[in-house]
């Protein structure tokens, strides 16, 4: 089977060694043109270009496929399917109709729910109990095809927006190597068209989200906290001092009658911080220009806190 990846992050790049691993030939890998990227801007390769290109695959790095010259360029590796992992581009109908089998995507979440660009953030923000990876096969509309194949994992308390990304990309290449498989034997694999409710969008994540606003409930500041971590990472000004917040957790049972953001206690524990509805302690930070610390090193620098609530 002839195979064209498109894929950008470090995400999609288990898939494309997934299709490999199948038996599948990759005949061209089509990935986001260089970003800059780092401190001194430079244009830096995707994650998936560098896979592609330290195993010698021709990479494709169009801004769109609006040119036909584009499309005819793709039709040139005569591909018999396309797989699309986090690619960053709208396929049009002229793009879809390429391959013989079509395209496949492999999106993090359990469709319909989730579809869109932060299905992972948003999953864990809602406060999701289960997640997992659907193997699409693709239409025009955003997210909205036949599943082929599904994987499931649970979310679990502790997990963030960078544990459960990595599990789900370990979950979307099995997926996606059983349906290479499957389809390599023979075998049709059936669709499971989707529900018409219980469609949520998964929004882009925006920087501004970041910031923790005490006056929404505890467990929902932690969500948030769990989610953004390791990208935007929460931030909240905590005793005058504009903080990123790497891990914080909700304490069970305990409220405060103290005006949201104030902090209630300060121990090697965490920095207990008032909510409009429970309690939140803060237990991984990161100063200004400084590295993630925890509590403990915080209040080193910071008696007067300690004292303050004491």
């Amino acid at each position: 089977m002839r195979v064209v990846f498109a894929g950008t992050p470090d995400f999609a790049v288990p898939c494309l060694e997934a299709c490999r691993a199948a038996g599948a030939e990759v005949v061209a890998v089509y990935t986001q043109p260089d970003r800059p990227a780092g401190r001194g801007r430079k244009l830096a390769a995707s994650p998936v270009k560098t896979a592609a290109l330290a195993a010698g695959i021709p990479v494709e790095q169009p801004e769109s496929f609006k040119a036909e010259s584009d499309r005819d360029r793709l039709a040139s590796y005569a591909p018999d399917l396309m797989v699309v992992v986090a690619y960053g581009l709208i396929l049009p109908r002229k793009v879809l109709a390429i391959p013989r089998l079509g395209c496949w995507n492999v999106h993090a979440s359990l469709l319909p729910r989730w579809r869109g660009a932060a299905p992972i953030q948003r999953a864990i923000l809602a406060g999701d109990e289960v997640s997992g990876v659907d193997l699409m096969q693709m239409e025009a509309g955003l997210d909205t095809g036949p599943v082929l194949v599904e994987r499931r994992t649970a979310i679990e308390a502790n997990d963030t927006g960078g544990t459960l990304h990595d599990r789900l990309s370990a979950l979307g290449a099995d997926a996606l190597a059983e349906g290479l498989r499957r389809t390599m034997a023979g075998e049709t694999l059936t669709p499971r068209i989707q529900a018409e409710g219980g469609v949520e969008y998964a929004h882009k994540l925006d920087k501004a989200e970041a910031r923790l606003d005490f006056q929404l409930a505890a467990i929902a500041l932690e969500r948030k906290v769990r989610a953004f971590n390791p990208w935007p990472v929460a931030e909240a000004d905590v005793a005058g001092e504009r903080l990123r917040i790497w891990s914080a957790r909700a304490l069970d049972g305990v409220s405060s009658s103290a005006e949201p953001g104030q902090v209630i206690a300060a121990t090697r524990e965490g920095i207990d911080i008032a909510c409009a509805e429970g309690v939140l302690r803060l237990t991984s930070i990161q100063r200004p220009g400084g590295r993630p610390i925890g509590a403990a090193d915080y209040l080193n620098a910071r008696p007067e806190l300690k004292q303050a609530v004491s």
